[in-house]
């Protein structure tokens, strides 16, 4: 009778905890963690304390992803309407009274400042997840037309504050939550020819467009100087086109195997801007080569193939779709960031993930990892 009351052992008491973690992601997260230490290590010579912050924003992105990795995705559900009043109320509060840093209007002071527009960059497929669950089954034009909506107006007030890179990054990810809802091809292809068809002229035409007296309406003057910098940056190459000059300068000399660890001559002679930052793929690129350039690609498309494997196999509409979207920040990060460096993109504030400096963005990183370590973990329960 004495073996039926007694206590299980330690380990087995804290198993429950543990399966929250999916091996194959965290393994791929292990990969990209390394990678951005030793590159951090190097670009952040100068930098006083950046690697150990990096370090200690990694260690709370760990934190973040673990805790919400034990939080089922019915929870997060429920979260999903508060969550996404509350940014896009802070968003409103930003345009009405927000603190301006060098001339854009992004953050506010609730106690601490914060930038209100990273909430959303979770806050929005979480809503528009939920909106697709509540109309499962029963889905039609005007549902779109709604997730429409409650995506414009988030991206518009990003927009306005100026912020392109986190406005292209929420709209990614709250189109990606569209399209997997089921968007007919009907209505994406327009807008993808009509892309297509703008790219071109802007390229045949970037002469005329980027002459002083030719006026966008639609972009304000640093967005049309990032897109005349991208066509032709050797026009400024003191001033506006330094950094993608610099950039692909760093990625070129790395040729194929790199100049080694610590042996960056561009970022060591500081000639990259933003080494540590935006930028770090160009000093990543100049020291591990072409090679290396390879395995972190490799690394990336590991963890993105894992995400949308796990969305694939998840319980609900819900998790299905929030596991796509949360996939989708991890592409386009890293896709914007990487084409960005490389001069294929235009200039815009994306950090390569886990890679750069910075905590914010190492924060919404850990709240993606949490997420997707939490359906992952309920489709396993299930099975079990």
């Amino acid at each position: 009778m004495s073996a039926v009351f007694n206590q299980p052992s330690l380990a087995r008491r804290l198993l429950p905890v543990f399966q929250g973690f999916d091996g194959f992601l965290a393994f791929a997260v292990l990969l990209l963690g390394c990678a951005g230490m030793l590159t951090m290590y190097s670009s952040g010579f100068d930098h006083g304390t950046r690697f150990v912050d990096h370090g200690r924003n990694m260690l709370l992105a760990a934190f973040i992803m673990f805790v919400v990795a034990q939080v089922p995705p019915q929870r997060l559900m429920m979260a999903a309407v508060p969550i996404y009043t509350l940014g896009v109320a802070l968003l409103v509060a930003v345009a009405l009274f927000g603190i301006t840093k060098k001339g854009a209007q992004r953050w506010i002071n609730v106690g601490v400042v914060i930038q209100p527009s990273e909430i959303l960059k979770i806050a929005m497929p979480l809503m528009l997840s939920w909106w697709f669950q509540r109309r499962e089954g029963q889905l039609r034009p005007l549902d779109f037309i709604v997730a429409t909506l409650l995506l414009a107006v988030p991206v518009g007030l990003i927009m306005k504050q100026p912020d392109l890179g986190t406005a292209l990054l929420v709209l990614a990810t709250g189109l990606s939550v569209i399209f997997f809802a089921g968007l007919s091809w009907k209505l994406i292809v327009p807008p993808v020819v009509i892309g297509i068809v703008a790219v071109a002229l802007i390229v045949g035409f970037e002469s005329q467009l980027c002459a002083n007296g030719f006026d966008w309406k639609i972009l304000h003057d640093y967005q049309k100087q990032r897109v005349c910098t991208l066509l032709d940056p050797t026009k400024d190459p003191l001033g506006k086109g330094f950094h993608i000059i610099q950039g692909m300068i760093a990625i070129g000399s790395g040729g194929i195997g790199g100049k080694g660890f610590m042996q960056g001559t561009q970022t060591h002679l500081e000639f990259i801007p933003e080494r540590t930052t935006d930028f770090i793929f160009a000093a990543y690129s100049e020291e591990f080569g072409l090679a290396g350039n390879l395995a972190l690609i490799a690394a990336f498309i590991f963890l993105i193939f894992r995400g949308l494997a796990i969305a694939l196999d998840a319980p609900t509409l819900f998790s299905r779709l929030l596991a796509g979207a949360v996939t989708m920040i991890f592409f386009t990060y890293a896709f914007v960031n990487m084409g960005m460096v490389s001069g294929i993109l235009p200039v815009v504030g994306v950090p390569l993930p886990f890679i750069s400096y910075g905590g914010t963005a190492m924060v919404t990183l850990g709240l993606g990892l949490g997420i997707l370590m939490s359906i992952s973990r309920a489709k396993r329960l299930i099975q079990s």
